[in-house]
């Protein structure tokens, strides 16, 4: 396993999972059927930030929801692949339309389908209620997770933030926050 911090110093761009990394687990139905998400907007601001500093990013999530499009978008981001049966295929596309290599990605995922692209970067992280078999190939587990106490020390839903506490450790030479 590589040290965390020395392979952040190889990357050079960042991709994520939606649902359990960037969403609560939680669906909320719409009257007009379609599943809303709550999102962290400190997980929104590091994502912003680093497409201004010029990382490309990928969001790569098994649903298809126009309002996570919509979300990512206005943040600056220009892949989202929704719908990704098999989200290797989409990593690959990445890959060739940025140059890159495996090696100089970060990847944020927190259940079974993200497994084969955390084996093949160069940065696999997890958020601290991923899945053992997920936590198991994780070179970071942040200790955000989707849950945690609130000021009246009941567990309540607080969006994840682990995507913004990975990113944050970013070596000072890269400048991402």
């Amino acid at each position: 396993m590589t040290n965390f911090k020395e392979g952040l110093k190889a990357v050079k761009a960042f991709a994520f999972d939606v649902d359990g990394v960037l969403s609560s687990p939680e669906v909320y139905l719409h009257p007009t059927g379609e599943i809303m998400r709550s999102m962290n907007t400190k997980d929104g601001y590091a994502m912003q930030y680093a497409v201004k500093r010029g990382y490309p990013i990928a969001i790569i999530t098994g649903g298809n929801t126009p309002s996570v499009a919509l979300r990512f978008k206005g943040l600056g981001i220009t892949d989202i692949y929704l719908a990704s049966s098999y989200k290797m295929d989409d990593f690959k596309d990445f890959l060739f339309k940025y140059d890159l290599k495996p090696g100089e990605v970060l990847y944020m995922g927190d259940d079974l389908p993200d497994i084969e692209v955390m084996k093949t970067v160069g940065v696999p992280c997890c958020p601290a209620d991923a899945v053992d078999e997920v936590k198991s190939v994780a070179h970071y587990i942040s200790p955000y997770s989707l849950f945690s106490k609130g000021i009246s020390n009941r567990t309540t839903i607080r969006g994840t933030k682990a995507v913004r506490n990975a990113t944050v450790r970013f070596p000072t030479r890269n400048c991402f926050l």
